[in-house]
């Protein structure tokens, strides 16, 4: 099997299969390499809920006057319900008010494996993928497998808006 050419093409039949495998081996590890629960997120859901309030960082309060740059307005202060929340999953962000004219902001990306928080109820941020349930009022876990906290994110209050830093 070896070319008689002298033109250095002698690949053999073994090198070939060796390829193959190490390119088989290489898509199965791929495939089976994440096993958070990345796909079970639901991103795609604006995640209101009626007495919601996501678990976030004290980042303000009222109409406090907030970083003069302002950034992207997420909402009206109006449209986060006081005792509840709003969860922004296209910002991965939940804002809170756990008391009137108090605005607190977190991550809406869950502790435990990844996925995206949907609402906001009770008084917690609530998980959809495996039950974790975090504070309103400070990210802190309340139930579920999450063992850390939502880490807070950073927001503004200027007037009316409330506005991701």
């Amino acid at each position: 099997m070896t070319g008689s050419q002298g033109t250095g093409r002698v690949t053999s039949r073994r090198t070939v299969v060796a390829a193959a495998g190490a390119a088989g081996l290489t898509a199965a590890l791929a495939a089976c390499g994440d096993s958070g629960d990345g796909g079970e997120q639901p991103a795609d859901d604006a995640g209101s809920a009626e007495n919601g309030a996501d678990s976030g960082g004290d980042t303000g309060g009222g109409d406090a006057g907030g970083e003069g740059d302002g950034g992207t307005e997420l909402a009206k202060t109006t449209d986060i319900p006081e005792g509840g929340g709003k969860v922004f999953p296209d910002q991965k962000v939940v804002v809170t008010q756990p008391a009137p004219g108090e605005f607190k902001a977190f991550s809406s990306v869950c502790t435990h494996q990844g996925c995206a928080v949907k609402e906001v109820a009770n008084g917690t941020i609530n998980c959809p993928c495996h039950n974790s349930l975090f504070d309103a009022a400070d990210g802190s876990v309340k139930g579920g497998p999450a063992k850390e906290p939502l880490p807070p994110a950073n927001i503004t209050v200027q007037g009316d808006s409330v506005m991701l830093a």
